[in-house]
């Protein structure tokens, strides 16, 4: 089940990409990304989404290479 959320309250973004349990993340910058035991993505989370999103549509617009922290 791929689902979408916004958490206003922490101001990030959850992209879940599978129903499988987690059993470990890895953390870069605003991203953390969670796998699987097999190494899968399972849940997806960019924190301070907001100013996240508008860098990144902004250099979109711009037609710059997004550098991730």
């Amino acid at each position: 089940m791929r689902t979408i959320r916004y958490s206003k309250d922490v101001d990030a973004l959850l992209i879940q990409l599978s129903n499988k349990q987690i059993d470990y993340a890895e953390e870069e910058g605003q991203l953390i990304v969670h796998f699987s035991r097999d190494n899968q993505p399972v849940l997806i989370e960019i924190l301070d989404a907001k100013e996240f999103l508008l860098s990144s549509f902004s250099s979109l617009i711009k037609e710059k290479e997004v550098a991730l922290p």
